[in-house]
């Protein structure tokens, strides 16, 4: 078995972490004791480049429960948690290539070794391992006969892909079910991207003005729990539907050159491209904070700050002071990465529970019917979103109504009027 990891020292305290995250997964438990009776995936090689947290370890010892051949890379260069990689190479047999704070070089080499297994199924978190193999590594798409996607960032590069037509094999976005984005987005997101900003900044979020960037899921999310925490939330949209809602829902709307101007801290979460920039660095007030809890670190310009900068130093970890020409000084977390993994733990096992069931179940349908499937994006099969809420509501302990006969009729019929 190959492998990169940091150091196998440190598998005991992953492995017991992980086993603290699995029991916030019910879903996700059922799900792994079908699989290691039916075995579903009996021979099936799976490439996965998924952020190596505890939850993800998870859905690697389910994976294996059916019967499949793994390998796994990280999605992200500071998401990495390294006990975890360790024990799941000592106790899991599987082959992990992260490192937590690994250079853009090791990255993609780490996405490399995954594809040597000559996957036939692909698992990813923003389409990185899906754009290698569609470009350096097209030998392989050969045996590849379907993939899943779990974040909205990759969704988008894979429809894209798809709209082109060099998109080759199908994908499932993981991403599309209800019991995907409404919980994990929102709810996962929100919260882990608070604790995250609060554990490396150790500040007080009340009475602050915290400025969301994007109101999305995720976005929701987030600000929602900023202003859980008393924090006056900003909202900044180029969607005039979105706008209107984060109005609705009771935040304030501004452009970002206004809110520039006021904002303590400033979080991205767009999925798009230099999204805060030079022009908005300027107007900032010295002490301001910047993060990004979307996929990529393409969210902030940090180019532009870099260049601004007359003095960087590292005050804290995960916290960058850029001094300016002119006295300011503001504050990157997390070298503009997610921060929500680079400063804390990702979401909380609770929400990826259902996120990592869609992914196990999805996995075995695409083995099922492939076949079937044209080179395209496709949302989670409707039966398996129901079937992951059904499970979690069971694992909750909540009992739900079941429509009667009659009314079952009534919704299928168009003969009865007023």
């Amino acid at each position: 078995m190959n492998y990169d990891v940091k150091d196998l020292s440190l598998a005991e305290q992953g492995a017991l972490r992980m086993e603290w995250a699995d029991n916030e997964m019910p879903v996700l438990r059922l799900i792994r004791q079908r699989f290691e009776q039916e075995k579903p995936l009996q021979g099936v090689r799976i490439a996965a480049c998924l952020h190596v947290t505890t939850e993800t370890g998870n859905l690697m010892r389910t994976l294996k429960a059916g019967g499949a051949e793994i390998a796994l890379c990280a999605s992200n260069p500071l998401s990495t948690q390294d006990d975890l990689a360790a024990a799941l190479v000592k106790y899991e047999g599987i082959s992990v290539y992260a490192i937590k704070g690994e250079d853009k070089e090791t990255y993609y080499k780490h996405i490399h070794q995954a594809l040597d297994i000559q996957p036939q199924i692909t698992m990813d978190d923003g389409c990185d391992l899906v754009s290698v193999l569609h470009t350096d590594r097209r030998e392989g798409l050969a045996s590849v006969i379907g993939g899943t996607e779990e974040t909205t960032t990759g969704v988008i590069r894979l429809r894209a892909m798809a709209k082109e037509g060099v998109l080759q094999y199908p994908v499932i976005a993981i991403n599309d079910a209800y019991t995907k984005h409404l919980f994990d987005n929102r709810y996962g997101t929100g919260q882990s991207t608070m604790d995250a900003i609060m554990r490396a900044t150790n500040l007080l979020i009340a009475g602050r003005k915290v400025v969301v960037i994007g109101y999305g899921w995720c976005g929701r999310g987030v600000a929602m729990r900023a202003r859980g925490l008393g924090a006056h939330v900003i909202v900044c949209e180029v969607n005039p539907l979105k706008a209107l809602e984060a109005i609705m829902d009771g935040y304030e709307v501004m452009p970002l050159t206004k809110a520039a101007e006021v904002g303590d801290i400033f979080i991205t979460v767009t999925g798009n491209y230099h999204v805060l920039r030079e022009e908005h660095f300027h107007r900032m007030k010295s002490g301001a904070i910047v993060c990004n809890t979307g996929h990529f670190n393409v969210e902030i310009d940090i180019p532009a700050l870099e260049r601004m900068a007359t003095g960087k130093r590292t005050v804290r970890a995960f916290v960058d002071e850029y001094q300016l020409s002119d006295g300011r000084r503001l504050y990157l977390l997390g070298e503009g990465r997610l921060i929500n993994l680079a400063a804390a733990e990702g979401h909380p096992a609770a929400v990826m529970d259902m996120s990592f069931a869609n992914q196990a179940l999805s996995v075995e349908y695409i083995i099922k019917h492939h076949s079937g499937l044209p080179k395209d994006v496709f949302p989670v099969p409707a039966e398996i979103d129901a079937q992951v809420a059904q499970l979690k509501l069971q694992a909750l302990g909540v009992q739900i109504d079941t429509l009667t006969d009659e009314q079952a009729k009534y919704l299928e019929s168009w003969q009865e009027g007023t």
